[in-house]
């Protein structure tokens, strides 16, 4: 299975946006599963402060696992790391509009109001998993 549909089954399964998207790339980058989800959890729901969309920040940390800096003085991975990043953020909002996780899904799911009334509409299941599919297409555009 592709990493892209890898990330929509963990996602399926129940884990969030953040942590399907990190977790279909993580063992390719020496990082394990768990220590993934565990690394990604808070990310997911636009990291329950109305903020960027999960899918987006799991890809901004598997793009930091592939080209992310180790040493302070490493200013060519820095400097590549942040325009994969900047990459990534243009294609997907080209695709979608925004990386807001409110503006995408239509409802602020930081509030319980707004996690209720996505959850009523179905919009984890109906619109989330094509976030996750986009975020997981354009990081293979990304990473090759």
């Amino acid at each position: 299975m592709s990493n892209v549909g890898k990330a929509v089954e963990v996602f399926k399964e129940g884990f969030s946006c953040s942590q399907a998207v990190l977790g279909a790339y993580c063992e390719r980058f020496g990082l394990d599963k768990k220590t993934a989800y565990k690394i990604s959890s808070g990310f997911g729901g636009g990291m329950h402060l109305d903020q960027t969309c999960g899918a987006v920040t799991g890809a901004f940390m598997v793009i930091g696992l592939k080209y992310g800096r180790t040493r302070a003085d490493d200013v060519e991975a820095r400097m590549k790391t942040l325009e994969a990043v900047v990459e990534f953020a243009k294609k997907f909002k080209a695709r979608h509009g925004s990386i807001g996780c409110t503006s995408l899904i239509g409802c602020n799911v930081s509030t319980l109001e707004g996690f209720e009334e996505a959850k009523k509409k179905d919009l984890f299941k109906k619109v989330c998993p094509e976030f996750v599919k986009s975020a997981a297409e354009i990081l293979e555009e990304i990473l090759a």
